[in-house]
């Protein structure tokens, strides 16, 4: 099967395209015959060294397909079945293997290529507004990168749940989808001070949350744009990794907290897992998402992909077709 692959970490030309040999399932397992890939900034921090892995690695954590064979004990899956799995371990691929514990059946009426676009941005959604700080209708939140994978999900989701978005975006265009998708305010960071616009918005209050994916480049405003006791809940580098400081900061500025969460203490056994997927698909189901597929590229493109990912130009999610 073709594959994508890195030897040494660097840019998005190390990517390399494969031949290997597809895998078998061994006990405990499903193989996986992709026909959507989910592309995530992640995958970015791996090539690039930010996130050391093993060498030579084959990127991507999120896929949706066909479970084209089966593995000894397994009863959660039979071949045939629909899957998507955040678990996929080398999934810029044609086929992955991954432990039927840590895949979830895809509802009917839930197309295969949404699945691969939601799992991850959606269950990450799900476990940071409802569990990392449990948001609450009437309260205002600063999300940034409010038009990316994650932002557009989250957006929507805060909405549902009757809270007010101040979204931050980098463009007027992006401004727009933002306002589509429910934002009740946007700031163009790269023109406006973030923190001084969400103090006018919030009558000099702060935000008890602030979600920040973009890293070096928003860190200060965020932490200046919390109320007293506020959190910031710190999921990503877009920009770079954020700067060193000291504790005190978050003294300073109001008896803070700041976290970095990771979806996957979120989801570790099987039970929360299949809950949170539940959660993300009925969301999509009953409208209150709308799930905006802006890129797709074909597999042995994933190079193009990440450029495109790292310009930071991308709308919504962005997937690989095998």
């Amino acid at each position: 099967m073709r594959a994508i692959r890195f030897e040494t970490t660097g840019g998005p030309e190390v990517l390399q395209t494969v031949e290997i040999e597809t895998p078998t399932p061994g006990p405990g397992q499903i193989l996986i015959r992709h026909q959507a890939i989910g592309i995530n900034f992640i995958e970015t921090y791996q090539r690039s060294g930010l996130y050391p892995v093993k060498l030579p690695a084959i990127p991507g954590g999120e896929a949706a397909g066909v479970v084209e064979a089966i593995g000894d004990g397994v009863t959660r899956f039979k071949v045939g079945d629909r899957v998507a799995t955040t678990n996929a371990g080398g999934s810029y691929a044609e086929a992955s293997l991954t432990p039927a514990n840590r895949a979830v059946a895809i509802p009917d009426g839930i197309p295969t290529e949404v699945a691969a676009a939601i799992m991850l941005k959606g269950m990450t959604t799900e476990a940071f507004v409802r569990r990392t700080y449990p948001v609450k209708a009437g309260e205002t939140v600063l999300v940034h990168a409010a038009v990316g994978g994650v932002g557009q999900i989250m957006t929507q989701w805060l909405k549902a749940i009757g809270a007010t978005v101040i979204a931050t975006v980098g463009s007027e265009a992006k401004a727009a989808k933002a306002r589509s998708l429910g934002a009740d305010h946007v700031i163009l960071y790269r023109e406006q001070d973030v923190a001084a616009e969400v103090r006018r918005i919030t009558d000099g209050k702060g935000v008890p949350v602030a979600y920040d994916s973009v890293g070096k480049d928003t860190f200060e405003g965020t932490l200046a744009s919390l109320a007293r006791r506020g959190l910031f809940v710190s999921f990503g580098n877009a920009s770079g990794p954020v700067p060193p400081f000291p504790p005190a900061r978050l003294a300073a500025g109001g008896s803070l907290y700041l976290t970095r969460p990771t979806l996957f203490d979120y989801i570790v056994t099987t039970e929360d897992l299949d809950e949170s997927a539940a959660l993300v698909f009925g969301m999509v189901a009953s409208g209150k998402i709308d799930i905006e597929i802006g890129q797709t590229f074909p597999l042995a493109e994933a190079r193009r992909a990440h450029e495109a990912l790292e310009s930071r130009t991308t709308i919504g999610a962005s997937l690989l077709i095998p």
